[in-house]
């Protein structure tokens, strides 16, 4: 597994639903660093289907295609920009010794759990939980990534991270049997 313990999307302090995961379940894990920059969301999904076929996942690939660009999205509009904008504010007041917050990092992590289940997750230096919109126009060109997310997964939800942070998460059906 290629991420860092501080980026980790399995670390306890659950939110909204609990983390996906079956006790005693072998399970497969890779994951993604991202930076925000444009080309990641390519790369994002190039990874997605790397990973996908070769777990013999493919029939998966145009939800979970859909599940990670939204996640990674939302991660970068709303987790990477917050954070930034945070920390530049900080950082004015801040001694040289003191550590800046909310560097623009993102990580990817694909799970399979109990082969029935394939698990989405993108972790982002925002604290903010995700706001799920009441309404929103056909029309908006924004708005509708939550939406969609719910829409293709049996379950999603978040987790807060220590010491900062979030990891969106979001399971989706393999059609394989547990």
């Amino acid at each position: 597994m290629t991420v860092s313990p501080e980026a980790r999307p399995d670390a306890p302090d659950r939110h909204r639903l609990s983390r996906p995961e079956a006790p005693h379940t072998p399970s497969r894990s890779v994951a993604l660093r991202l930076t925000g920059a444009e080309q990641d969301c390519g790369r994002a999904r190039d990874f997605v289907r790397r990973t996908l076929g070769e777990w013999d996942l493919d029939h998966c690939g145009a939800d979970a295609l859909m599940v990670v660009t939204e996640l990674a999205a939302n991660a970068v509009l709303h987790g990477v920009s917050h954070s930034v904008a945070r920390a530049s504010a900080r950082s004015a007041a801040r001694s040289p010794a003191s550590p800046v917050c909310g560097e623009a990092e993102i990580w990817l992590r694909l799970s399979l759990r109990r082969p029935a289940h394939l698990v989405c997750a993108v972790t982002d230096p925002c604290d903010s939980p995700p706001v799920y919109p009441h309404a929103s126009d056909p029309l908006d060109e924004h708005g509708r990534g939550l939406r969609i997310i719910d829409a293709l997964s049996e379950h999603w939800g978040w987790t807060r991270r220590q010491p900062m942070g979030k990891t969106v998460w979001a399971m989706l059906p393999t059609g394989r049997q547990a």
